[in-house]
């Protein structure tokens, strides 16, 4: 063994951040070692696909989160963690280093989905700061872009590319854009929103595959028609990197299975953020892949790592913003679900999504200051519950 640590950190994402600075706050003497396969120190991720984009003033060194500064952790960038010894309580890294640990925190995130496209750097899976920065390369100057995905990362993505100067194609699975997680009259909102900033939409349609030359990228989609582009971006979401804790021997299920203090099934190994399926409060069981659920369980698991008997019981909410709509979400967004529409006038609408057991997800759309409200009607609401319109 070359060195020791109080705690160690696999993954360099928001987790780890919360997570580092949450224990150097409760214990400042702690050691701390952030191993990271990313090249960049831990950035704001949501911002890879709006704010950057959007606003001139906001920079990529604005992005950077500041955590070796505000935690005092070591960060190892562009090293990846290669097996766990549970019983002796080590990690060995990609540069065949072997590192203790006291605790050791699973924050590993997840890789972005493939398709069966050619390995060419005008295909971009767009999941870290590299990737937004290959993107700016790809794009701008009136150059045409495929964007493949209509939910929460492709359509950012598709606004933030037609913001700026680009072409873009967006390709996606649905008849209306967003149809699968809205009610029709805001999912045709949604859609006209694109339809003016001039995205050409391939509704209902899927990328069977593609091929790379000189003159771009060439898509082929499962109607057997051809897309022809500059660059392709895909954005269709992660898979979970559960599979250095599964050779472990940890308990995985779609994700690193942890009990309310975030706990794995070894007591010294935790998990948080994307990669861990934890027991919400409100919701069950369940794996979150936003923003709100990667902050605040980062820092939960951080106090937990150093000492607090707390347990994690916040359900997260998302968000996402696209041209001038912003929208918000708490539990689950599913058209196929009854919903009980709210227009609440000027573009702004609460929709309730009612499953067997009551409601089962709310959509903020262009309202703001109400997720504590939506949280508690996922929490209260029972199948009964009729008088939905106006409770939020």
């Amino acid at each position: 063994m070359s060195t020791s640590y109080d705690h160690v950190i696999v993954g360099g994402g928001m987790t780890a951040d919360a997570a580092a600075k949450a224990i150097h706050e409760t214990t400042p003497e702690a050691t701390i070692l952030i191993v990271s396969a990313d090249v960049d120190a831990p950035y704001t991720r949501p911002a890879l696909s709006k704010k950057l984009w959007i606003d001139p003033d906001y920079t990529p060194a604005d992005n950077d989160l500041g955590t070796v500064e505000a935690s005092g952790a070591e960060l190892r960038l562009g090293t990846m963690v290669e097996s766990i010894d549970r019983e002796a309580r080590t990690v060995t890294t990609s540069d065949g280093d072997t590192v203790g640990y006291g605790r050791l925190l699973l924050a590993t995130g997840g890789s972005p989905t493939a398709l069966d496209l050619p390995d060419d750097d005008r295909v971009v899976y767009f999941r870290t700061a590299a990737d937004y920065r290959r993107l700016r390369e790809l794009s701008g100057d009136g150059r045409h872009v495929a964007v493949v995905g209509g939910s929460y990362i492709g359509t950012e993505i598709a606004a933030a590319l037609a913001r700026n100067d680009t072409r873009v194609t967006l390709v996606f699975p649905d008849d209306v854009l967003g149809g699968s997680i809205f009610p029709a009259p805001i999912a045709a909102t949604f859609e006209k929103a694109f339809e003016e900033a001039r995205v050409d939409l391939a509704r209902g349609r899927r990328v069977e595959s593609g091929t790379a030359d000189d003159a771009g990228v060439h898509l082929v989609l499962d109607d057997g028609s051809t897309l022809d582009a500059d660059a392709v971006v895909v954005g269709l979401g992660i898979s979970p990197d559960d599979s250095l804790a599964a050779e472990a021997g940890l308990d995985t299920d779609d994700g690193v299975v942890v009990d309310e203090g975030l706990r794995t099934s070894d007591p010294n190994v935790f998990a948080a953020g994307d990669v861990a399926d934890y027991p919400d409060a409100i919701l069950g069981r369940r794996r979150v892949e936003h923003v709100d659920n990667a902050k605040s369980q980062g820092a939960a698991v951080g106090r937990i790592m150093a000492g607090s008997d707390e347990v994690y019981d916040h359900t997260p909410y998302y968000y996402s913003k696209v041209f001038d709509i912003s929208y918000e979400a708490v539990g689950t967004l599913d058209a196929s679900l009854e919903t009980v529409l709210d227009d609440k006038g000027e573009g702004r609408a609460v929709a309730y999504y009612l499953g067997e057991d009551g409601v089962e997800g709310v959509l903020l759309w262009n309202v703001e200051g109400a997720r504590d409200a939506a949280r508690e009607v996922v929490r209260e609401c029972t199948p009964g519950d009729v008088e939905l319109a106006g409770r939020i």
